[in-house]
């Protein structure tokens, strides 16, 4: 079995857990990326934040097209 190439540590801060947004800190990247909720995924959820975010599923959807 060969070598992992990439091992990133990630951490998640919950800034605000009603409105379900998130800071992940990734790596060695300094500045954090945003995730919230917008459109039909914060409708789900029930909340009407102040600034909407990408979802984390925005992501996944971004790097499998990517």
């Amino acid at each position: 079995m060969s070598k992992p190439i990439e091992l990133t540590e990630i951490k998640i801060i919950q800034k605000d857990t009603a409105n379900k947004i998130r800071e992940a800190y990734i790596g060695d990247f300094e500045e954090p990326v945003m995730y919230g909720v917008h459109g039909g995924v914060k409708e789900f959820y029930g909340t009407e934040p102040e600034t909407e975010y990408p979802s984390t599923l925005d992501h996944i959807v971004a790097a499998a097209g990517g």
